[in-house]
Order: C-alpha cells, then structure tokens, then sequence
C-alpha cells in the first residue's frame, strides 16, 4: 500500500527527507511557516470543488462554491436533477455544466478509490469528462492523502519551481514531471513546500 499522509508529523517527517536529499528546499523552507497539512475529506464534492476551481482564481471559486453550497448542488443527486440554467445562475459556465452532469452520472465508487494504486484512481478519474490530470492529481494528493504524488502542470509549482531552483524560465510540465522524480517518495510534501513557497513569494494562495 502506498504511503498516507495523515498528519502533520507525516508532513514534517516528509520535509525534512527533502531538506536533506534537496539543499535548496532547505533554503526555501527558512522563513516559511510550518507547512499546512491539506488534507480535505474525499468524494463527490472534493472533485465537484476541483472542477469549480479549473481556470479561475482562488477568490473566484470559494465564491462560486459557496453558491453551490447554499443551493445544496454537492451531491450527485442533486447537480444530475439540476437544470444548466440552475448551474450557470450559480456561476458555473456551461462548459463546467457539462462537467458537472458527467461527474454526476460517473457512478464513481468512492470507497473503492481509497483502496487503488493512485495511477488506478488518476486512470478513472480522468474516464470523466473535465477532470484532466490536474485534478486527479491534486484529488489524490489531498483527498487521499497519497505520499508520492505530483502535479507537474500546476501553475503556481512551475514558478515555484522557477523560483527555488534559480530557473531561467518556469519549467514546463514534462520537465517539472522529471524533477519531481527526484523527490519520490515525497512527492506531495514537496508540492506543499512549493505551494507555501510560492504564498510566501508572491503573497497570494497558489491553490484552495
């Protein structure tokens, strides 16, 4: 079974790892705080919150969701009977309707992803239509709590990484998916350091 993340002594236990494999995290976690745990229940709504969150700012889809909250759209029962017009007045745009209604009619087994190699669970998740890598990625990592997992494409990591590693550009996905290898099997710890880092540096939330 792979490794869980289910506390905060899992995150430090993982940063220091990295401090000592990698220098330069070490140098970067200096003035950060102690890094946030993350972990976030799993489910339809975990992935329904992950869709609203593609392509928009954080401010942008903690409001959005909130709507969603408060008109009880976060189960499949509810966002399949909904119309695309009840969806959209609550600032879904029709693309992400459709996304929503595919969720919806997944049938996915959430209890069984607990139990699947997270290359399993990434493999079903991107099945529906709208959840691309990113968000199989980001599901797992923190809904999931998987120890080892990554998410190259990530914007605010690229910098990040840019950042750390004294890059002359931001990497693209495919390189950043090469660096990260070299920090399995703490891969999620390393997003976290990047994603404070990147806080820290820039003052704004990389990710919900």
């Amino acid at each position: 079974m792979e490794r869980i993340i289910e506390s905060e002594a899992c995150v430090t236990e993982g940063a220091a790892w990295l401090c000592a494999r990698e220098p330069r995290f070490a140098v970067a976690m200096t003035d950060l705080p102690p890094l946030p745990l993350r972990l976030k229940p799993d489910g339809f709504a975990q992935l329904l919150s992950a869709i609203v969150s593609q392509q928009v700012s954080v401010a942008s889809a903690n409001a959005i969701w909130a709507r969603l909250v408060d008109a009880g759209m976060t189960a499949p029962q509810s966002v399949g009977a909904a119309s695309e017009d009840d969806l959209k007045a609550l600032g879904l745009s029709r693309q992400k309707v459709r996304y929503a209604h595919a969720l919806a009619a997944a049938g996915i087994n959430y209890d069984k992803l607990r139990q699947m190699p997270a290359g399993e669970v990434m493999k079903t998740l991107t099945a529906v239509p709208g959840i691309g890598a990113w968000t199989a990625e980001i599901y797992v990592m923190f809904s999931l709590g998987r120890a080892d997992v990554f998410a190259p494409g990530d914007l605010a990591l690229q910098e990040a990484a840019k950042l750390i590693f004294r890059l002359p550009e931001r990497p693209k996905e495919k390189v950043l998916r090469t660096m990260s290898a070299d920090w399995s099997p703490w891969r999620s710890v390393a997003a976290r350091i990047m994603w404070a880092y990147y806080k820290h540096d820039k003052q704004r939330e990389g990710i919900r």
